[in-house]
């Protein structure tokens, strides 16, 4: 369901910056469309892929539902992220930058987006 709205993605990268010392990690990039997020993120070895994602999902759902209380009621079994999710990691040296501006593009509109030559 399409419910990622300019204030709910506010509020999901304002609580993943008040994460990010906490748990010693960095977001690099965060990018939302309407219904998935993208994340681009440097974390200490001592955490998962998936322990960086459950954190993700779980942080931020409580701090949606507490500020957003009536969100609850608009999802289907009450959860606001879905069980699944993709994650890859990229190095400094391979993709990073092309994995960068890709995420940096979502939520843009296809018009917002500027065409370059190569």
């Amino acid at each position: 369901k399409a419910l990622l709205s300019e204030e709910i993605t506010k509020k999901i990268k304002q609580t993943t910056e008040e994460s990010e010392q906490r748990y010693d990690l960095e977001m690099e990039q965060l990018g939302c469309d309407l219904d998935h997020v993208h994340l681009l993120c440097s974390f200490h070895p001592k955490y998962s892929g998936g322990q960086i994602v459950r954190l993700f999902k779980s942080i931020t759902a409580r701090e949606l539902f507490k500020t957003f209380p009536k969100l609850k009621q608009e999802l289907w079994g009450g959860e606001f992220w879905s069980d699944g999710y993709y994650l890859a990691t990229v190095g400094e040296r391979g993709n990073w930058k092309t994995v960068e501006q890709y995420v940096q593009s979502q939520g843009k509109k296809p018009e917002d987006m500027q065409l370059r030559l190569l």
